[in-house]
């Protein structure tokens, strides 16, 4: 359940980019989900050079699935000629000097944001509005681009990690289909005006969404159990089950009932 579950949720505006609030969710969960996910997977909203530089200093591996991939490029530390296999794929060199020359103040922010003192969405949004000269945002978004040039790698090497990521998106789209038949009395619109309630909503909705997932789980759980009193089940199939369905819950009436028993 702790795989397909909700963990964390945050209004933001239509327009606003996924990116910055990434690492929000990650660090401000308030789950009971142990030491808390090593590895996240976000679609193209999610893909940034400083979301991959502050994953990395913050102990997550982050493994979005890049849109576009052949328009991407690649960083090196070397000339691009030294590798004339990647050549056409490469942009330009790190700056491994900037980096050097920041390198305390790039510490400051990820211990700034781990301790909590300010959000990584606040220091994403303000990193992104300085001037491209900025040297900490420069430098910072050169450290992300040498991250996101080993994940890009990674990404065209291991095909175990592209199946892994798909896989978990579509977990994710599914758990957001469950969301959006639960909300179908609004049509899957937050209508209230004011931020506070809007919040409410939000969670309120992640609640219910909850736990129908953990009905689900406990349920296919026991199902498993019966089943395996008077037939093999093996241990690798239970991987294909999801506890996102809710063709079995009755969404119609003023709260969701399930009509499935065991």
């Amino acid at each position: 359940m702790t795989r397909s579950a909700p963990f964390h949720t945050k209004v933001i505006a239509a327009t606003a980019s996924e990116a910055v609030h990434v690492l929000d969710g990650l660090l401000n969960h308030q789950a009971e989900a142990g030491p808390g996910p090593h590895r996240h997977h976000t679609d193209g909203g999610g893909v940034s050079d400083h979301v991959f530089a502050l994953c990395t200093l913050l102990g997550f591996q982050f493994a979005p699935r890049i849109p576009d991939l052949k328009d991407r490029r690649l960083y090196s530390f070397a000339k691009p000629s030294t590798y004339p296999t990647l050549e056409p794929l490469i942009a330009g060199r790190i700056d491994v000097g900037l980096i050097r020359a920041h390198w305390t103040d790039i510490l400051r922010i990820a211990a700034s944001i781990r301790t909590g003192t300010v959000t990584a969405s606040l220091i994403l949004r303000q990193l992104a509005s300085y001037p491209r000269q900025n040297g900490v945002a420069a430098a910072l978004r050169e450290l992300g681009r040498l991250e996101r040039t080993r994940f890009t790698l990674d990404w065209l090497e291991d095909l175990e990690l592209r199946r892994q990521t798909s896989q978990e998106l579509n977990k994710g789209e599914s758990r957001n289909s469950l969301a959006r038949a639960v909300f179908i009395h609004r049509l899957g619109e937050i209508r209230d005006r004011t931020f506070e309630n809007q919040k409410h909503r939000a969670s309120g909705l992640n609640l219910i969404v909850t736990a129908i997932i953990l009905w689900n789980t406990r349920y296919l759980a026991r199902a498993i159990e019966t089943m395996r009193k008077t037939e093999r089940v093996p241990d690798d199939l239970l991987a294909h089950l999801s506890p996102l369905g809710w063709e079995h819950v009755n969404l119609t009436v003023s709260h969701p009932v399930c009509r499935a028993t065991i």
